[in-house]
């Protein structure tokens, strides 16, 4: 029997359900293998089993308590709805004032912090609930756990307390392949500072390496771990190795006992964990892209799956001025699953295609039911019972779908209106052929006031163009540039470009950008594409204007944007994951950078050599240069078998900050290639690719331009 393939958001999910239901399997699915949870919350839902009951056949209503990272785990993955599904009538922060609720059962989602530990034996010692569930998002360290021992035993509450649990669910799924350890937007600056102290390199590190172990137990499966040498990559590579081989060696009932090591057929379906330096490749940082989830990201500044977008408070009165509303983005939404990687003029025109068909099918409903709308259905006593029975079972939906369709309305107004003001299609266009741009050209458009409003969206094109290209640049030249981004107004974000400049060979040596062979290349800007933006524009105004919505000056907003397709290339990582998971399809220049990876299997008993210390860790020395720690026997040179391996799932982490460009290229890169070795029918190696994408933390341009880069280079000088 072939079993569904969850992804790292399924089984996340399934993980915190059955914490919601105090750590039993929910009773939908008991009879899967190892209780994996496929359905429903495949598509986001709670599970229509209700939660356990006590002995008297009722729920079991409970109190949810979370610290930050608990929060942010649970509310990127389920809605307060689905709370209240699995019974949590109340769920409230660990830092917040909490009133005695003594009848109701607590659960505690929360990181072994000491501090945490102290709130908790203080809510038992007051007596604010009955029992305790006590679930740490990671692995309690024997001196924290003895300590809270010792506490529990000092206020005599052990009585109050009915399980605890370590979770290992330390990393925040914002998609159902993409992941995020919640660092904050710091990390880069931390590794390549050299203000950073040991300790504090020390703690980063630890951190990393027991959000990836956690991101291990949740997916069941032990990697293979692969990784450059020297800097951060490769210790946290070799603590990570030495974390699982302990525990595997240690533990005889160990969280993946349930794989057969022993079987060809495990080791076949192990994924390969492949992690790497954010410096490999500062591009997908910076550049401005065309699908819709990046310019979400870039443009409304999506966090945890949320936005903030202006709307009007009166579509006929523009006059009464602008009202924000938070939406939230996630997989419980068809429209943002089916388009969040897709090109946005092709969002506009699926925009388009959903209002009609939504527009045909209300029609046909109030044509069965005889009433003039949808919203004179609940009033209408006129209509046959069998048609308002059908009416009433579709008019949920239908009105859900016409509330999402709604929403990505207003989110490609704001879209569009960003794009036009700071004209990205322009800079995004610029970019797609960056290598292709001489220094003249360059410099008209830094010192073209016309080319939009943010100064900062010039330098981070200048910087993209200072990495990519191969023309020499003299130092007055620099200075002229320079210059020009000054008069722009980037204020001090140019001293980015001190920093980018002492890695500049560095990353240039890593950097690997293609074009891949496609049978069927995209349409031209000329070509069908277009339609995608004259529709929305041609055909949707008056329609939203008669359905109370956005139309007004939305045609105003298209008009002047360009249309075209991105071209279909493959960013570093990409090209770095593809020499790693299908050698056979991969380029020999990508594969020439990979052919000195470590490689490192935790299954295996060999020794696992020694540990560097924390200023090993460090990416770049003072000089901007690569300090060249050695790998003391903690991975070894892959052999010619091991390089040819292939791999049907990877793990692709960036230590630094990740982007959600990057994750969209590699995604396509899967789809791709999946679809390649579908239509062949060859060999395992062109089946199916699934790639997760996970990083420090999701990090946006200007974050990481005015955060990080810019910071660093202050400290350069």
């Amino acid at each position: 029997m072939v079993s569904q393939h969850q992804s790292l958001r399924d089984r996340q999910v399934a993980s915190i359900e059955k914490i919601l239901n105090l750590n039993h399997v929910a009773s939908d699915s008991t009879n899967s293998n190892n209780s994996v949870h496929d359905h429903p919350s495949a598509n986001g839902l709670i599970p229509e089993s209700a939660p356990i009951l006590n002995s008297d056949g009722n729920p079991i209503w409970k109190v949810l308590v979370f610290d930050d990272l608990g929060r942010d785990v649970i509310s990127s993955v389920l809605r307060v709805n689905d709370l209240r599904g699995w019974g949590v009538t109340i769920h409230l922060h660990i830092n917040s004032k909490r009133h005695p609720i003594p009848d109701v059962p607590v659960l505690y989602l929360v990181e072994p912090t000491a501090k945490n530990l102290q709130l908790i034996n203080q809510d038992l010692s007051q007596g604010l609930y009955s029992d305790a569930y006590i679930n740490f998002l990671y692995s309690i360290s024997r001196p924290f756990m003895e300590d809270f021992a010792a506490q529990i035993a000092s206020s005599g509450t052990s009585e109050g307390i009915s399980q605890v649990f370590d979770q290992y669910l330390n990393f925040v799924v914002s998609e159902p392949d993409l992941f995020s350890l919640a660092m904050g937007k710091e990390t880069y600056w931390s590794l390549n500072s050299a203000h950073t102290k040991d300790e504090d390199l020390d703690a980063i590190i630890e951190r990393v390496v027991i959000g990836l172990f956690s991101v291990a137990v949740t997916m069941g499966a032990i990697p293979i771990i692969r990784c450059p040498r020297a800097g951060a990559a490769e210790m946290i590579a070799a603590k990570l190795d030495r974390k699982l081989r302990d525990h595997i060696l240690n533990s005889k009932d160990n969280l993946f006992s349930t794989q057969k090591s022993s079987s060809g057929a495990a080791n076949a379906s192990r994924p390969v964990l492949i992690i790497l330096d954010r410096s490999i490749d500062l591009i997908p940082m910076l550049s401005h892209s065309w699908t819709y989830q990046s310019l979400v990201s870039d443009v409304l500044k999506m966090h945890l799956n949320r936005i903030t977008v202006e709307t009007p408070i009166d579509e006929s009165n523009p006059s009464r001025g602008q009202t924000k509303r938070a939406y939230d983005l996630n997989s419980n939404d068809f429209f943002w699953t089916r388009n969040s990687g897709v090109p946005f003029p092709q969002v506009a025109e699926d925009i388009d295609v959903e209002l009609t068909k939504y527009k045909e099918e209300a029609s046909e409903l109030t044509r069965k039911t005889g009433a003039s709308s949808l919203e004179d259905l609940q009033n209408d006593t006129s209509a046959s019972a069998q048609h308002l029975k059908a009416a009433i079972t579709q008019l949920p939906a239908l009105r859900e779908r016409k509330a999402t369709l709604d929403m990505h309305m207003n989110i490609a107004t704001s879209l569009l209106k960003g794009i036009k003001d700071r004209q990205l299609d322009n800079f995004f266009q610029i970019e797609e052929n960056i290598t292709k741009q001489n220094k003249s050209q360059i410099l008209e458009l830094l010192n073209d006031d016309a080319k939009g409003k943010e100064p900062l969206d010039k330098l981070r094109l200048f910087i993209i163009w200072f990495l990519s290209t191969e023309q020499e640049i003299s130092r007055a030249e620099m200075d002229r540039f320079e210059d020009s981004l000054t008069r722009a107004g980037v204020g001090e974000s140019i001293s980015a470009l001190t920093y980018v400049k002492t890695v500049r060979e560095v990353t240039r040596m890593t950097m690997m950008t293609s074009v891949p062979t496609q049978q069927n290349p995209p349409p031209s800007a000329s070509g069908d594409i277009f339609r995608g933006f004259s529709s929305i524009s041609n055909r949707l105004t008056d329609r939203l204007k008669d359905a109370g919505g956005l139309g007004a000056n939305f045609e105003n907003l298209i008009s002047g944007v360009k249309n075209f397709l991105p071209v279909n290339k493959d960013f570093t990582i990409t090209k770095i994951t593809e020499s790693l998971m299908d050698p056979a399809s991969a380029s020999s220049s990508a594969i020439a950078k990979t052919e000195n990876y470590l490689y490192f299997d935790p299954r295996n008993s060999n020794a696992r050599g020694t540990m560097p210390n924390a200023s090993q860790t460090r990416q770049t020395g003072g000089n901007g240069t690569p300090t060249g720690v050695s790998s003391d026997g903690r991975g070894v040179q892959a052999s010619f078998g091991q390089r040819r391996q292939g791999f049907s799932d990877a793990i692709v982490f960036t230590v630094g900050g990740g982007s959600m460009d990057e994750y969209g290229n590699l995604q396509e890169w899967a789809q791709r290639t999946s679809a390649a070795g579908g239509a062949s029918g060859g060999a395992a190696s062109a089946g199916r690719k699934r790639v997760v994408y996970g990083s420090t933390d999701l990090v946006n341009a200007e974050d990481f331009v005015t955060g990080e880069l810019a910071r660093l280079g202050r400290e350069s000088r």
